[in-house]
């Protein structure tokens, strides 16, 4: 109970002769000091609501404003055309301010009307501004004369440095697509995997649908979207996530890993130390909005930044029914879990953020406390990642109250959660293939009881100074998760540094109190409720490789898009691997619009299935030439439907979620959300190069991150662009499924790649010849 003690600021006794009070000075400084900088995040938050509130223009045009307008007064004329007067004889102190000080009151206030005036005028046409998507649509080095005033006006608006949520209230609200325009598009997305019998039935169902209950339920949809920010995303994070009651571990959580062939230092409390400064850095940044607002590539059209909000300090706390998200304002410390141990880590002392060497000097007491679990402790994580509705019921039993709840309460208000892993992780050893393919596992779900899925997200530093990251998926979608990351990496790696022998820089205060222990009182949880989720974790079958023959950049040269490429190569890896086609699933985001989250781009198309068929029937190299780029043209126009609100299938979601809410039963709409995706793909964006010198520092390559399976017999398929040489894929199935294989599909990936790329330059397959080294 040491921690208890340091933290009384002072004692007294009740004596003869009165109370002898006993004050702790360094305990009070201690809590001066904290408050002080409480005080200081409150302030800063003032002023960033107030520098947000009047973007884009700034506090001090209104000085401007008040200047403009007293000048013309005093040069005998009225702008206001007769309001200043009006303003002046309504004063209610009248009496008691001279002629002079009325007037310049009421000046104030007109100029302060004027302004606010103003700036409600220029985020309208902001507003208005970035509701105009046709740019997207236009060729490259064909954009048109509207298209460039456009953009030279958005530039002039956008001139002033904005804080991360600026353009919040001026980003447009996402349409609601015709249902008549929703139905063309799904039943153009499915004709290529349907016989003749089964399209002519789903023709049927979406126009007995079309002219019946669609436009009844369209109705009820269009009142939602006038009345709330974003039509699709609370019942989305809702209805998607929270609602569910399966495991979120390895069917809803993601990874992210570490660089590829570089680990900054094989110290396992020094790469912590780094790992949770650089992340508590990013929070600073976060909450002072320092950070850049996240624009399009190339572009100064920003996206929407609301997911930012929730990053840290969350938890999603499971429900019988549904779960919810819980939210905290601050939390000065991080919970860690290191061989069945759990504790709580505080990171700031007197105010101030301690060093990473610090950090690095607290998280070794936690590796070299040889204290054992007590009854129940060591498996506990496990409780998150199993169904919730039995996690929530021993929640209620056995968290409710007394010791337990307040550890809980420690671990779900922390900032985020740290696992201290025992095992050693990474590309390593004389088999790294088959150690990348654990690697993937390990952060997926490890040992299913050394992580807490319900946290926003947790780190985990492995023992040979490895890292990664798995990210609950309710409050935000990979791009944001894969943001902070990105930053983390950089920030550990080229800013905080390590000295030569590995350790952290910094001072250490040798008499910072060490980690606290979190006690639990739970004998009957371990023999009665702690359960393994071993079954669904040994199921998994991840593959993660680096493709190394090429990268955007030769597949730029052939002037199609990457992602177009990979997606097609996609496509023909599936049908190669099943002999068939399959309803695909591609996640496009939708920030371009206030809250937005993601849609679905429908990869498998009629231009993309005859390509595939052409190119496995041996026709002639021209016309399958010809049939390539056209499906990866229908892939972008895809792709920039679903960014700017024309999705197919989220509006059919919602059409869905009405339809339940009413009580009336849709087949066409029942079916169409029971369709399986068997082929889930995701691009991991890179948001950042510029923290990475991949030109002079090319060892620096991340890995990206993954996912698993959405469907039983699927495949979830991850990858990331990186830089100019490099694709890195990750692959996941169940090995439950006999019909898929996560290491042949990826054979089949690279094969598929290296004949989209011989297609388009028979050279290459000659000149891979000639360079075997670029394929080992």
């Amino acid at each position: 109970m040491a921690e208890a003690h340091q933290a009384v600021a002072f004692q007294f006794t009740i004596t003869p002769e009165g109370i002898d009070l006993h004050l702790s000075y360094q305990a009070l400084s201690q809590i001066y000091l904290s408050g002080l900088r409480s005080w200081k995040k409150r302030i800063s938050r003032i002023k960033n609501r107030i520098i947000k509130g009047v973007y884009p223009a700034s506090p001090s045009s209104w000085l401007f404003v008040v200047i403009a307008i007293l000048a013309t007064m005093y040069m005998q004329s009225d702008p206001s055309m007769g309001l200043i007067a009006k303003i002046r004889e309504h004063l209610p102190l009248s009496l008691s301010l001279s002629a002079q000080g009325q007037t310049v009151l009421s000046v104030l206030l007109f100029s302060t009307l004027l302004w606010l005036s103003l700036i409600l005028a220029l985020r309208f046409c902001l507003k208005l501004l970035l509701s105009y998507h046709r740019w997207m649509f236009e060729l490259h080095g064909r954009i048109s004369t509207k298209t460039k005033v456009w953009a030279t006006l958005v530039r002039l608006l956008s001139s002033r440095k904005p804080l991360l949520y600026s353009y919040q209230t001026s980003l447009p609200h996402l349409p609601v697509p015709s249902i008549k325009d929703t139905l063309e598009r799904y039943l153009e997305s499915v004709k290529p995997l349907l016989d003749v019998d089964g399209f002519q039935r789903m023709t049927r169902l979406a126009a007995e649908f079309e002219k019946s209950l669609g436009n009844r339920l369209q109705k009820y949809l269009k009142l939602k979207a006038l009345w709330a920010t974003n039509y699709v995303s609370d019942w989305w994070e809702e209805y998607v996530y929270l609602r569910s009651r399966s495991p979120i571990m390895v069917n809803s959580n993601y990874y992210g890993m570490d660089f590829l062939y570089v680990t900054p230092t094989s110290t396992q409390a020094a790469r912590a130390g780094n790992t949770i400064t650089a992340l508590f850095l990013y929070r600073r940044k976060v909450n002072r909005e320092e950070l850049n607002p996240s624009r399009i590539p190339g572009t100064v059209i920003p996206l929407c930044a609301a997911q930012c909000e929730r990053m840290f300090n969350t938890t999603r706390t499971p429900g019988e029914e549904t779960d919810v998200l819980q939210h905290w304002q601050d939390s000065e410390f991080v919970a860690v879990y290191h061989r069945g141990r759990y504790f709580r880590l505080w990171v700031y002392r007197a105010g101030r953020l301690l060093s990473p060497r610090e950090i690095q000097y607290q998280i070794q007491r936690i590796l070299d406390d040889p204290s054992p679990p007590s009854p129940g402790e060591d498996k506990l994580g496990a409780l998150t990642a199993g169904n919730r509705t039995p996690w929530a019921q021993m929640r209620k039993q056995f968290f409710s109250s007394g010791v337990n709840k307040r550890s809980l309460d420690c671990i779900e208000k922390a900032a985020f959660f740290v696992t201290l892993d025992d095992q050693e992780e990474g590309m390593m050893g004389e088999n790294p293939s088959v150690n990348l393919d654990r690697y993937a596992k390990s952060l997926l779900h490890g040992k299913c009881y050394d992580r807490w899925f319900d946290k926003s997200f947790s780190v985990v530093v492995y023992k040979n100074g490895k890292n990664g990251l798995n990210a609950e998926h309710s409050w935000a979608d990979a791009p944001i998760v894969a943001h902070l990351w990105e930053f983390t990496l950089a920030t550990d790696a080229f800013h905080l540094g390590y000295t030569a022998d590995g350790n952290c820089k910094g001072e250490i205060e040798h008499s910072l109190p060490p980690p606290q222990r979190l006690s639990w009182d739970i004998p009957l949880l371990k023999e009665c409720h702690i359960f393994s989720c071993s079954a669904l974790a040994d199921d998994v079958d991840c593959h993660v490789f680096p493709f190394r023959e090429f990268g955007k950049g030769r597949i730029k040269k052939m002037k199609l898009s990457p992602d177009s490429f990979v997606q097609l190569a996609l496509q023909l890896a599936y049908y190669r691997d099943r002999g068939t086609f399959c309803l695909t699933y591609e996640a496009s985001m939708t920030r371009l619009f206030r809250e937005g989250r993601t849609e679905t781009v429908r990869s498998s198309s009629n231009e993309s299935c005859a390509f595939v068929l052409a190119l496995e029937a041996g026709e002639v190299i021209e016309h399958c030439h010809k049939l390539l780029r056209k499906a990866a043209e229908k892939h972008q126009n895809l792709y920039r439907l679903a960014m700017t609100g024309s999705g197919i299938d989220r509006h059919l979601f919602c059409l869905y979620v009405v339809s339940k809410y009413l009580g009336v039963e849709s087949p066409f709409l029942k079916e169409v959300l029971s369709e399986p995706w068997r082929l889930s793909t995701s691009q991991t964006p890179v948001q950042q190069m510029e923290l990475f010198d991949l030109v002079n520092h090319p060892e620096f390559i991340s890995l990206g991150g993954g996912f698993g399976p959405v469907a039983d017999d699927g495949y979830g398929v991850s990858y990331i662009i990186m830089g100019e040489e490099m694709i890195n894929f990750h692959v996941s199935c169940k090995h439950s499924c006999t019909e898929t294989d996560s290491h042949k599909f990826g054979s089949q990936i690279s094969q598929a790649m290296m004949d989209l790329m011989t297609l388009l330059n028979p050279d290459f397959k000659e000149a891979t010849k000639a360079n075997p080294d670029k394929q080992s």
